[in-house]
């Protein structure tokens, strides 16, 4: 029995796990927010939690404990510099999960891993070309009427009208 034993193995041997947890979490800090599937997510989010308290204490032997389990300087670099100063404030739940629902090739549950602190960018570019798509389907229904009145003029629409007449006699007739 697996009793008092909370290791999420996620299937994969411990220095795999290892490694790919280690790689989720620098994938995090580079990019402030992952798409991943639900377990991943939820075995990851102990680990960023983790780096970003030693991210906070700031001192050598910290910095050196978070280097040897992420294995990139550059990305600890970074947690030390930008991620941990924006949550200094914070006492914990540094991070949160978004579920998303199932991913469409094998159902498998989805969900973001996002900083607590995260706001996602949006552009000013971006908001004007959808205030601009409303304006710009109002112009195509005018070109889709001329067209309708060309077809109009085609005998294959007389055929449809008859069929139509059709279907009333019936009725006329059970009254």
């Amino acid at each position: 029995m697996r009793h008092r034993k909370k290791t999420v193995k996620l299937g994969r041997s411990q220095a795999h796990r290892d490694s790919l947890l280690a790689n989720q979490v620098c994938s995090l800090i580079e990019h402030r927010r992952i798409k991943t599937t639900l377990a991943k997510a939820k075995a990851t989010k102990p680990l960023a939690e983790k780096m970003l308290t030693l991210g906070k204490k700031g001192d050598l032997h910290a910095r050196r404990i978070a280097i040897s389990y992420l294995k990139q300087k550059d990305i600890v670099k970074k947690l030390f510099t930008e991620i941990a100063p924006a949550a200094a404030d914070r006492k914990g739940g540094y991070t949160r999960i978004i579920k998303l629902g199932a991913r469409l090739s094998d159902s498998a549950p989805m969900a973001y891993l996002e900083w607590v602190d995260y706001a996602p960018e949006v552009k000013t570019e971006e908001v004007v070309e959808a205030a601009e798509k409303p304006a710009k389907a109002k112009k195509a229904p005018v070109a889709k009427k001329e067209k309708a009145e060309g077809a109009a003029e085609k005998p294959a629409k007389k055929a449809k009208a008859p069929k139509a007449e059709k279907s009333e006699k019936p009725e006329k007739d059970a009254e």
